[in-house]
């Protein structure tokens, strides 16, 4: 069993940055990825961003350039650095985690809000 804990979400202007933390806890499994997906009132979950065991990544076309996925093997944690922070990526930012052992199974984590205003 896997336990995600999420920090670094809050309020800030256009133009700002914020650094969104997820630390996974517990034991007996193997992290493959870990990622962020946000959600927005009123539209689906969308995909911000992956990283593998191997420091692979994936990113929405989107972001890309303003947003950096990262990864700390030995602590389990997973970072996204937001820079050029916009109104439009106001949402709760959920924290993503696959493990492959003993079995395939996805976590969730509780979900930060962060807000930019304009």
């Amino acid at each position: 069993q896997v336990q995600l804990v999420e920090s670094g979400g809050g309020l800030v202007q256009a133009g700002g940055s914020l650094r969104l933390s997820c630390a996974a806890s517990g034991s007996g499994f193997g992290i493959v990825i870990m990622g962020w997906y946000r959600h927005t009132p009123g539209k689906q979950l969308e995909l911000v961003a992956l990283i593998d065991s191997d420091n692979n990544t994936n990113y929405t076309d989107s972001l890309k350039g303003r947003f950096t996925i990262s990864r700390d093997n030995a602590n389990n944690t997973v970072y996204l650095q937001m820079n050029s922070l916009k109104p439009e990526d106001t949402a709760v930012y959920y924290c993503y985690v696959r493990s492959d052992y003993p079995r395939r199974v996805n976590y969730w984590g509780q979900g930060t809000q962060v807000t930019v205003s304009s």
